[in-house]
């Protein structure tokens, strides 16, 4: 039968063990399998080719995204390598000018010293897709709402771009999850997440998750993933299909958290910029809402120059500092500093990621606790000069 989405969080994919009836599929903590003979087996050989909890974690991005294949990573970054390594030297990439550190890291000094080419653009303007995209083309690499600064792509307008000129269209959809988009039914081709984040959902693994329609390109994946190794645990499996069971219920809660919060920075006067596609205000909001179900739960802001952006880390009592994101608690950052610290200066302060920019995981909290800790924080930041006119 056909489910609904959250229906399939909790049943697609293997939906428990039909050996025991256990209602969970079970850890296969095993390395290696019983051969009845030579070249004859059970469907399984050894785990970093196939296991059967990675498996059904497999199969469960694939039903949730709408594809017809999955592939599970012991990270997000060994997802997007894996991915990366479908092309060759000489080839380009388009990449968004927002975009994760880590993914420019990986492209620009471990592809790049191999011959693989990258060019950042304004991705959100299609007119600029278009201009970028030349004969060495191969990808356009994307994510929406990107990170940090929450900027949006059309997605099903990137992929008709790719589609007419050839190419792949790649979309990370770790800050939205297949609850809130789903990119391969807006006509990407792979989509990728950091299953360390919301589908995780509880800052208690690390792991990376990709999801296709293609055969072809499917059946290289997996033979990229099986040659380069960078596998997904049995244990970790486990709890990303746990944690995906919940990731609607708590998708509800982070979202409506996220609006209450991004409406009250935006009148509070503490800011001079918020970042959040679901605030009307927001340059992204109406294509955020023609290709989404909801706007997410990140939110990045600038404080006023009246307020001293570290005292305000320092002064949080509920909302944590710290890397990452997509958990139950909240969590902040400091883009220029941890997570986009890889990408220099000079690219960052063009895009907007200042060294002022503050980035914001609003977790399941009471949001009224979460706001009173923001504002206490903020006060706490302020410069305050003496009669003198020096000191802080």
């Amino acid at each position: 039968m056909s489910l609904a989405l959250n229906s399939l969080l909790i049943h697609g994919g293997v939906d428990g063990d039909k050996t025991t009836g256990a209602v969970n599929v079970p850890i296969y903590q095993t390395s290696t399998y019983k051969q009845s003979e030579l070249g004859v087996n059970t469907g399984w050989e050894y785990s970093r080719t196939g296991n059967p909890t990675r498996a059904a974690l497999e199969a469960l991005i694939a039903d949730l995204e709408g594809g017809e294949y999955g592939l599970a990573f012991a990270s997000g970054l060994a997802a997007i390598h894996t991915v990366l390594s479908l092309f060759t030297a000489g080839d380009k990439i388009i990449i968004s000018d927002n975009i994760y550190g880590g993914t420019f890291r990986i492209l620009d000094k471990v592809f790049k010293p191999l011959g693989l080419a990258y060019e950042i653009t304004d991705t959100t303007d299609t007119a600029k897709i278009a201009a970028a995209i030349d004969s060495n083309t191969k990808a356009i690499y994307i994510e929406t709402p990107a990170n940090p600064l929450l900027s949006v792509t059309d997605i099903q307008a990137t992929a008709e771009l790719a589609r007419k000129a050839g190419v792949l269209l790649i979309v990370d959809n770790t800050f939205l999850t297949p609850y809130l988009q789903r990119p391969l039914t807006l006509g990407a081709d792979i989509v990728i997440h950091s299953g360390t984040k919301y589908l995780g959902g509880h800052s208690d693994t690390i792991s990376g998750l990709v999801a296709l329609k293609d055969k072809a390109i499917a059946e290289r994946l997996f033979f990229l993933q099986n040659a380069i190794g960078g596998v997904l645990s049995p244990f970790d499996s486990f709890l990303v299909i746990r944690g995906i069971k919940t990731l609607g219920v708590r998708m509800d809660r982070h979202v409506e958290n996220a609006q209450r919060i991004a409406e009250w920075l935006e009148t509070s006067g503490y800011v001079k910029k918020v970042y959040f596609p679901g605030l009307a205000s927001d340059p992204g909001y109406a294509v955020q809402k023609k290709q989404a179900d909801g706007p997410g739960a990140m939110i990045s802001f600038v404080l006023n120059e009246e307020f001293d952006y570290r005292a305000f880390f320092r002064n949080l009592k509920l909302i944590t500092l710290a890397e990452s994101l997509g958990g139950v608690e909240s969590l902040v950052c400091h883009p220029a500093s941890m997570t986009h610290a890889s990408i220099p200066a000079d690219i960052r302060h063009k895009t907007g990621i200042v060294d002022e920019l503050i980035r914001f995981s609003v977790g399941i909290e009471d949001v009224n606790d979460l706001i009173d800790d923001l504002q206490q924080a903020i006060e706490a930041a302020r410069i305050v000069n003496d009669k003198m006119g020096g000191g802080v």
